[in-house]
């Protein structure tokens, strides 16, 4: 593979992952995901939509 080409099979693109320094590979696992609060909605919410025929 041509190091300045993009690999064009699965085959290049895997060998070419290969070649990638154990330096820049990942240490550990991302953490995982955090749970967002659920979202509610309120009057002022409402209100600022409320008048609109369509929600764009």
């Amino acid at each position: 593979m041509n190091a300045v080409t993009e690999p064009e099979t699965l085959s290049e693109l895997i060998a070419d992952c290969a070649l990638i320094p154990a330096t820049l590979q990942a240490e550990s696992l991302p953490t995982a995901p955090v749970t967002a609060e659920p979202w509610q909605v309120d009057d002022a919410c409402h209100g600022l939509v409320a008048e609109l025929d369509v929600y764009v």
